[in-house]
């Protein structure tokens, strides 16, 4: 019973863990990342596709993400989709390839970057401390029903609580890279 628990919270906050740190992915450096495209859509004979399954995306250098859309047809609406995304990138269309060049950007927007990866940091700390909270109950809920004894009750509390400090150790860590990442020039 409590081994379950404690794999079901460390599965919990790994999750946390990889979703900020595919939340971090989108948000946008100085470097060209192929990644930053992932999340728009295009309009694909009538349904909405994501851009990578409509188009090969690849990195022109380290500050262009190249785009070429498989039907040649299809450029002009693919460009749009970038314009028109909340990425603020301004692609050009040579031919029918689709070059994104990636801004640099100011001290002011890394500060404002640097805040919004703080931001998600301190929505996943109080992520992996909900998941602390709600096992910690119900081994609580175990002891009050004679399901497990005092002492394998406490055990498995501090078993959380040292889960808990890795993981938010883990998203510190994951921080201080991305951070490290914005503020390089």
């Amino acid at each position: 019973m409590i081994p379950e628990l404690k794999r079901s919270a460390e599965q919990k906050m790994h999750k946390t863990v990889e979703t900020l740190k595919h939340d971090y992915q989108k948000v946008r450096t100085g470097r060209a990342h192929t990644g930053l495209l992932d999340h728009i859509q295009v309009d694909y004979y009538g349904s909405m596709m994501p851009i990578n399954q409509v188009a090969n995306v690849t990195l022109g250098d380290a500050r262009t993400i190249t785009v070429q859309p498989w039907e040649k047809k299809m450029v002009p609406v693919v460009e749009k989709a970038i314009r028109d995304s909340d990425l603020g990138l301004n692609p050009a269309v040579s031919g029918d390839v689709i070059r994104v060049p990636m801004p640099a950007l100011t001290e002011e927007r890394r500060k404002e970057l640097i805040k919004v990866v703080r931001h998600e940091a301190e929505n996943a700390r109080v992520a992996v401390r909900n998941v602390r909270r709600d096992t910690n109950e119900h081994l609580k809920k175990l002891l009050k029903e004679h399901k497990v004894s005092e002492d394998d009750e406490r055990h498995a509390q501090t078993d959380v609580q040292k889960l808990t400090d890795r993981y938010i150790a883990e998203i510190d860590k994951v921080l201080q890279a991305k951070e490290a990442d914005l503020l390089a020039v």
